[in-house]
């Protein structure tokens, strides 16, 4: 573990340089144990790929005394060997997918790179179960990963002004849903009409990170008949 100072009351946590697992399992492990540890004198944590962001209160602790309690709290998980349970306290979400070329521009595009059909990207991609590494891009964005590398895909050259609500995406070998109608580079394969953010649900998103995620393929009746709508691709 390497701490580093990422600002005047904030520090930075760094587990690994690889996306693994064991790593984010790390990680999670080390926000609970540190929220537990450090109580009301943190105001915020980010967890990400291999990394804790911590933000604590100035005045009433200083990066020092931080310091101290992080070697205190997590010295024995650093050391331990037990401890490496990728799916400790996970949770599995499926998340249901609208699969075709009317949902997932790029998939043609993917087929044609890959030399795969069609059908065998969407057969791949509902094959693995994802592992959600990170939260962030915009509220409920979940990154994914990683999906077979036979149809790991670079973005865009060129992001798209406006991609829809629901939007299920590829990246090099991460994957995701847009949370809402916004610009993307990512290639879009299908549509999920699960809501990945509501302000007005608790909880306000249907996986958090550590969580494990599935996608299963469903039809367009079905699609449309669980709320999901066809949105503008720009």
């Amino acid at each position: 573990m390497r701490i580093e100072v990422a600002g005047e009351n904030s520090l930075i946590l760094y587990f690994g340089e690889t996306t693994a697992p064991e790593i984010s399992a790390k990680v999670q492990r080390a926000s609970k144990k540190l929220s537990a540890a450090l109580g009301d004198v943190i105001i915020d944590q980010v967890t990400s790929y291999a990394s804790l962001l911590l933000i604590f209160d100035p005045l009433a602790i200083d990066q020092y005394a931080v310091r101290k309690i992080i070697h205190k709290t997590l010295g024995a998980d650093e050391s331990s060997t037990n401890e490496n349970s990728a799916s400790e306290s996970s949770t599995l979400v499926e998340l249901p997918v609208y699969y075709s070329e009317e949902s997932g521009p790029e998939l043609s595009l993917i087929s044609k790179n890959s030399g795969l059909s069609i059908e065998e990207i969407i057969t791949l991609h509902q094959s693995l179960t994802y592992r959600v590494y990170a939260i962030g891009f915009a509220p409920g964005f979940a990154f994914l990963g990683q999906v077979d590398e036979r149809i790991a895909s670079p973005r865009l050259s060129t992001p798209r002004l406006k991609v829809p609500r629901g939007a299920v995406g590829i990246a090099d070998r991460q994957t995701a849903i847009y949370p809402d109608v916004s610009p993307g580079g990512w290639n879009l394969i299908g549509l999920c009409p699960t809501r990945m953010f509501d302000p007005n649900s608790t909880p306000h998103m249907p996986v958090s990170v550590g969580d494990e995620v599935r996608f299963k393929g469903i039809s367009k009746d079905e699609f449309l008949a669980l709320g999901g709508e066809i949105g503008d691709y720009q």
